[in-house]
């Protein structure tokens, strides 16, 4: 069994960049606004504010009322764009129903947009020629090159096609010359598909969809899914227990992915620092 330890890389990715700020004329600044009392989102946004404050970053909270309107948030933003103390801007989602969140996300300016969600920033990753990439796409590929697995050549298949995991994450394959299959909930033979990867990347929000059978020995399956079971357990889209043993590597959850999904966060916001100067 071959654990890929997210908690263990984030923290080496984190240590990094803090001893990279600590030479810095002023500490980066992110700012990171969060709308409503959503729970998760709120611990969500504890996370990143402690993992600033460890890597010596300026943090900004901003909490806003749920009945905030559309344009009061777009407002907020623009305030953060024009604030030189403050490198990269993150929008906590899910946002009210009554706010649009593509609005609110392609307000904040492509430079400070430290989640890479803008269209200009997607864009750039489509032309292999990005500079702020998503988050979690990027961690997992700061996974990959830490176990020297190398994606040229190898068998791809990313399970789920969001615009925050599945089809960056795809991109960030295909620019590292990975041979590439998306696969969505319309997808025929999904086993059959998953079972020619040498690199399976899941992010469905269906617990443990993924079963032992359908993984070949020796691949790498990163579990990006995270989901809270009747007895509050957390498990990922993968069957751990069923596939440990026959993967090459896999990342466990909880501490596989989400780590590094902060950690990268943080990378951004240097990199867009660095940028602002």
């Amino acid at each position: 069994m071959n654990i890929i330890d997210g908690k263990e890389i984030a923290k080496n990715l984190r240590l990094k960049i803090a001893d990279e700020v600590k030479a810095l004329e002023r500490p980066p600044g992110l700012a990171v606004i969060l709308v409503g009392e959503d729970p998760a989102s709120a611990v969500y946004v504890r996370n990143k504010e402690l993992a600033c404050k460890q890597a010596g970053f300026f943090s900004d909270k901003i909490i806003k009322s749920e009945n905030i309107t559309e344009e009061q948030l777009l407002e907020e933003v623009e305030r953060l764009n024009n604030n030189p103390h403050i490198d990269g801007i993150l929008v906590q989602l899910p946002l009210p129903s009554h706010i649009n969140a593509n609005k609110v996300i392609e307000h904040i300016s492509p430079f400070k947009d430290v989640d890479g969600f803008h269209s200009e920033n997607i864009g750039k990753l489509m032309q292999n020629k990005s500079h702020l990439r998503p988050c979690t796409p990027k961690g997992v590929m700061t996974m990959l090159d830490s176990v020297n697995c190398k994606v040229e050549g190898m068998n791809c298949v990313v399970i789920g096609a969001s615009n925050i995991v599945g089809r960056p994450m795809a991109m960030e394959l295909l620019n590292a010359r990975g041979t590439v299959t998306i696969c969505n909930s319309k997808t025929k033979d999904l086993a059959d598909k998953v079972r020619q990867a040498d690199i399976v990347v899941v992010g469905v929000g269906i617990p443990q969809m993924v079963k032992g059978d359908w993984i070949k020995e020796g691949a790498i399956v990163i579990d990006v899914g995270i989901n809270r079971l009747e007895d509050g357990s957390l498990v990922g889209d993968v069957d751990f227990d069923a596939i440990k043993d026959i993967a090459g590597g896999i990342t466990p959850v909880p501490g596989g992915v989400g780590p590094m999904t902060i950690a990268t966060l943080l990378e951004n916001t240097l990199i867009a620092y660095k940028q602002n100067l």
